[in-house]
């Protein structure tokens, strides 16, 4: 259905509510003090028992004492803890409770536990009025807004068809940014924003912390989106509030209250309250489910139970999902331990973090120092040692007959309802660590999580994580969190070391055994030999695999280990390669890449070329520390040695090779922009460029600042899914996808790298790979052209304004997005404005030599879109944020307060410097104009109308000005000077024009022109207005009889004093939030609605 009336939307939207448990009732137009009121009525009624407030009510003291404590935690991270504590204690002021008069007193007030019964009220209040928290601001109505137990816990905001549901998010975060969300309102955990065909919700970020990359849709456990905008006009968002057969609405009754009691976290270390995404909330509750089905009497046939396997993807918040499994499940009391397994002791460390940042004021996490600890807390009653976060490696020491324990011990556990979730199953699983625990623990349930599982086709010891942990309870794969935008796409390309003919001439050779080609050709068996092998269609460069299943093999099966070794072109090879990317690839440095070689003795080569290559580039490398007796050692030792040192004197440390995990754990920090390195950022000399490795850091490891990986090993399945991901974390426009540049055996690496996206994207291998280049520029080109056809169409054809209908706005705004989005893509992949043609290789995959002759035809992209049009389109684009787009704008009308404004804006690609559009070819228009001007040349009508097409890049305001200047060129009122361009002439008029506008507010108002001209030299908003009070002093300088003289002059009619001092405000507060107007162009009725509401 299409709702063309917001209004009635709300209604519709409240109508479903009510039939998905918000039953008690809909508060119309509440004031926050009758909400305030709605909720004292609600606690008396659950604390009316003698030992609480028995007969005697909540008195409006208390209820402040309340809200007192409210306005102390402030933040949604503490506000979380307050509705989850369950109670909150007031010291009771009501004379009559003689009994309890003076005496503190705990009052109920939201238990999660408790759903749709008991004590429990579901309650909507539609269209709240939010009080303005500045003088200078107008009060805001919310659409609606759901209360559990007379809480506000939940905000939406709603808007009809064909609005974009980023309207109602940016006025969230402007509500929010003007301090809407205080007082009672400050009790907001989650917000909704919605229209008919599209939903997100998030959780309340607080003031100016809102990020779009954490806004969600909900949806099904097939992670197939519920109102994500793919089915207009379907009536998707009755699910989203009610939800399907299989899939809980989100604002359905239990699961609205379960949202805030359970899946919500307020996480201490980011400082930030958090949310499930669906499939978090899926995999938690499934795990749960089968936690609390377990039949813990009936013992197993094999040691360990197998509980089953989450499969989310690298990157989509597993430790987050895990700890939520492990709090409901320990909440439930459906096991009394819960014991998470990490297969790393660091990752232990790192886990045990996380999990107690996630933990609320209820919750204990324990941590184990060593295996005595350990041992302790499993068998410790305590219920704060319910959960348990430990590595493998200590939990497979705790067997009968080491470090004290027994057999007895052991089976007088094996009583207790266990239960482990293991991290990485897919690394930690298939070893003999694993067995000693299931050994030990027999009894005990095991779930495993992994964003790469071990499948039929890459079994390890014939076993399969399904063998190990049971069956797949829910799968979240790479595809998805591409999809979703929760982890960015891979750009992989081959890069061959060698040519492709000399690398086949030369297997072909060996194959034949012979010295040349004269030498195979002139015997006919090796002839034979050395055809079949030079013949590409009979043996591939890579192996493949037949339509059979029959393995063929490649080439570069042929190869010796040598090929690439040490002492061969190879590694030179690659270096040069990754210092000639570097540059672009890192963004001048902003961002961080990862080498990985095939064994130590090469990583230690390649760290000593980047030293003599590159001596200014910070690398540093990480392996095995590890030193035994054998050959090599002493090497490997001096190698640690070098490596430690180099670092040490880069960044100012003292580690040796005794404190190498030190030293890794700072390598982390500071690749990841993490404590003590949070601003590195600006600070080059304390940044870390590459990361050489082996094995380490190719897993477990997570930093957004890392955007590429050059590999030169070979690997396959889990590990390539693996180690790709170290690139692909969100991180902003900057980073569109995580690189690839791989170099040892790439036709093989090709071969293995399809197959690992086969398997474990989900049936979606393409959504894992972005577009290359080529692809990329004809995409740009595409919007390019869909942008010109509207600008056409709207009689806009030189691009000199914007299109007047809001359709074609909209259509503008949504194609300037899309082409930007891969004009970013493209500049990461060495797209230059100053490069007209582009000859790509026509298989679009692989960055190989030009003379290779197994990748067919080149293909020659030619770009239609210039840098100079692109800029004048970004002109237009700003100026949908802005007044000067809004023709015949009413300058005394609420400034920005159109919260309808049918545009998907970007507020990036208002960042873009629209000044570097080339000013010297205008000049130069002007020039030939003026020189045609003096000559009376016949020329003159075109050279001013090539001078005006060059105009496109000035914004509307600049055109104005221009085209003032010239008629007063063209009158003979202005003497053009020597060295004056027309760019010093625009700047010249605007500020003679702004000098003229406050002249005449001055003139008319009284008011003191040294206070607006500094409002008008800083960037003002609503919400900074009147810091310090400067706007109450701009107001307090006027002059009432002036004032009152002008208006009554303007509207032909007298005016009582509080009027013109009510129209003056307005009209102030309107001219320095637009930096000026002319006041005397306004309409005699204007700015009379001084008390606007945004909706």
């Amino acid at each position: 259905m299409i709702f063309d009336s917001e209004s009635v939307f709300e209604d519709n939207v409240i109508t479903v509510l009510k039939q998905h448990g918000w039953k008690d009732g809909v508060l119309r137009y509440p004031t926050e003090q009758d909400l305030l009121d709605n909720w004292k009525g609600i606690l008396y009624r659950n604390n009316n028992d003698i030992d609480r407030l028995g007969k005697y009510p909540l008195t409006d003291g208390e209820m402040a004492q309340i809200i007192e404590q409210i306005e102390t935690l402030r933040t949604p991270l503490a506000l979380n803890s307050f509705v989850n504590g369950r109670t909150v204690s007031i010291t009771r002021d009501n004379k009559e409770d003689v009994a309890h008069f003076g005496k503190e007193i705990s009052l109920y007030i939201y238990d999660r536990k408790e759903i749709a019964g008991g004590k429990s009220t579901y309650q909507i209040a539609q269209q709240p009025v939010y009080p303005a928290k500045n003088k200078m601001l107008n009060s805001r109505r919310g659409d609606l807004v759901l209360l559990i137990n007379g809480m506000p816990l939940i905000h939406i905001e709603l808007k009809r068809s064909g609005i974009p549901v980023s309207q109602a998010t940016n006025q969230i975060e402007k509500y929010t940014h003007e301090g809407v969300f205080t007082g009672l309102f400050r009790l907001v955990q989650i917000f909704v924003a919605m229209n008919p065909d599209d939903a997100v919700y998030f959780a309340n970020p607080g003031v100016d912390k809102f990020n779009p990359s954490y806004y969600f849709h909900w949806a099904d456990y097939n992670n197939e989106p519920i109102c994500g905008g793919q089915n207009p006009g379907k009536d998707e968002w009755k699910l989203f509030i009610g939800g399907t057969s299989g899939t809980a609405g989100l604002l359905s009754i239990p699961m609205a209250h379960q949202l805030i009691g359970f899946y919500t976290i307020a996480d201490s270390a980011d400082g930030c309250l958090k949310v499930l995404r669906s499939y978090q909330y899926i995999a938690a509750n499934a795990i749960s489910d089968v936690v609390r089905k377990c039949d813990w009497e009936q013992r197993p046939t094999t040691p360990g139970r197998p509980g089953g396997y989450v499969w989310h993807t690298t990157g989509s918040g597993k430790t987050m999902t895990s700890f939520k499994s492990a709090q409901l499940i320990a909440d439930s009391h459906d096991a009394d331990k819960v014991v998470f397994l990490m297969d790393r002791i660091e990752l232990g460390t790192q886990s045990l973090k996380e999990y107690r940042s996630f933990a609320d004021s209820e919750t204990e996490v324990q941590g184990t120092e060593n295996t005595g600890v350990l041992r302790d807390k499993l068998n410790s009653t305590n219920v704060n040692d319910t959960l348990i976060v430990t590595s493998i490696q200590k939990m497979s020491n705790v067997k009968a007959g080491e470090r004290g324990v027994t057999q007895a011990w052991l089976d007088q556990l094996a009583a207790r309802r266990i239960v482990f979730i293991v991290d990485e199953c897919h690394r930690s699983t298939f070893g003999d660590m694993l067995q000693d625990i299931r050994r030990s623990f027999p009894n005990a349930l095991f779930f495993g999580f992994t964003g790469t599982p071990i499948l039929d086709e890459n079994q390890k010891k014939n076993s399969t994580t399904a063998m190990v942990f049971g069956r797949c309870l829910h799968r979240y794969s790479i595809a998805d969190g591409i999809r979703d935008h929760n982890v960015l796409g891979f750009d992989p390309y081959m890069v061959t070391t060698y040519k492709d003919s000399e690398v086949r001439c030369a297997v072909a050779l060996d194959k034949a055994k012979a010295e040349s080609t004269e030498d195979a050709l002139a015997d006919s068996v090796k002839a034979k030999v050395f055809q079949h092998y030079m013949d590409k269609s009979e043996v591939p460069m890579g192996p493949m695999v037949d339509g059979a299943g029959n393995r063929i093999s490649g080439i570069e099966d042929f190869l010796g280990r040598d090929q690439y070794g040490i002492d061969s072109p190879h590694p030179s090879t690659v270096v040069s390669d990754i210092l000639e990317q570097f540059p672009v690839l890192s963004h001048a440095g902003k961002f961080h890449a990862m080498l990985a070689a095939s064994s130590i003795p090469e990583a230690v080569n390649y760290y000593h070329l980047f030293k003599q290559q590159a001596p200014k580039l910070h690398v540093t490398a990480l392996f095995d520390p590890n030193i035994d007796n054998n050959e090599g050692a002493t090497d490997k030792e001096d190698a640690l040695t070098e490596i430690i040192t180099d670092y040490n004197e880069a960044f100012g440390k003292e580690f040796v090779i005794p404190t190498w995990p030190a030293m890794k754990k700072d390598i982390s920090s500071r690749l990841s922009h993490k404590s003590p390195y949070g601003g590195i950022a600006t600070n080059r000399s304390q940044q870390l460029d590459l990361l050489i490795v082996v094995d380490q850091m190719l897993t477990g490891f997570d930093s957004k600042w890392v955007n590429t990986l050059y590999l030169d090993k070979i690997i396959d399945y889990e590990s390539i899914i693996q180690a790709f991901s170290r690139t692909n974390r969100l991180f902003g426009p900057d980073k569109p996808f995580g690189v690839i540049r791989y170099y040892r055996k790439p036709y093989t690496m090709h071969g293995f790298i399809e197959a690992a996206v086969k398997l474990y994207s989900g049936d979606r291998p393409l959504d894992l790979f972005v577009q290359k280049l080529p692809a990329n520029v004809k995409s740009m080109d595409t919007r390019y052209r869909e942008i010109l056809d509207v600008f056409s169409d709207s009689g806009e054809s030189d691009l000199m304004q914007l299109p007047e209908s809001v359709e074609a706005r909209r259509k503008f705004a949504k194609e300037f997005v899309e082409l930007n989005r891969y004009l970013e893509a493209a500049k990461v992949q060495g797209f230059d404005w100053s490069t007209t043609e582009y000859k790509v290789d026509s298989t679009d995959t692989d960055d190989t030599n030009e003379d290779n002759d197994e990748h067919g035809e080149s293909e020659v992209v030619r770009p239609q879109i210039d840098e100079r049009t692109y800029l004048i389109l970004a002109q237009r684009y700003k100026e949908l944020f802005d007044g000067n787009s809004d023709r015949g704008s009413d300058p005394d009308d609420d400034v920005n307060d159109n919260p309808e404004a049918p545009y998907e804006l970007d507020g990036y690609l208002t960042e873009i410097d629209t000044g570097l559009i080339d000013t010297d070819y205008m000049n130069a228009n002007f020039d030939k104009w003026l020189k045609a001007l003096k000559e009376n040349s016949p020329e003159l009508a075109e050279m001013s109308a090539q001078l005006h097409r060059s105009f496109a890049a000035l914004s509307r305001d600049e055109q104005r000005l221009a085209e003032l200047f010239l008629h007063d060129v063209e009158r003979g009122d202005v003497e053009v000077e020597a060295g004056m361009t027309l760019r010093d002439y625009i700047t010249r008029y605007a500020a003679r024009e702004k000098n003229e506008q406050v002249d005449k507010l001055v003139d008319r108002l009284g008011v003191n022109r040294s206070v607006v001209e500094e409002f008008l030299a800083k960037r003002i908003d609503e919400a900074n207005i009147n810091e310090f009070g400067r706007f109450d002093a701009l107001r307090s300088s006027l002059d009432v009889q002036r004032a009152k003289a002008f208006f009554e002059q303007r509207d032909h009619k007298a005016l009582p004093v509080f009027k013109v001092r009510m129209r003056a405000t307005n009209m102030l507060k309107r001219f320095v939030l637009m930096g000026g107007f002319d006041i005397d162009d306004t309409d005699n009725t204007d700015g009379q609605s001084e008390t606007k509401n945004e909706h």
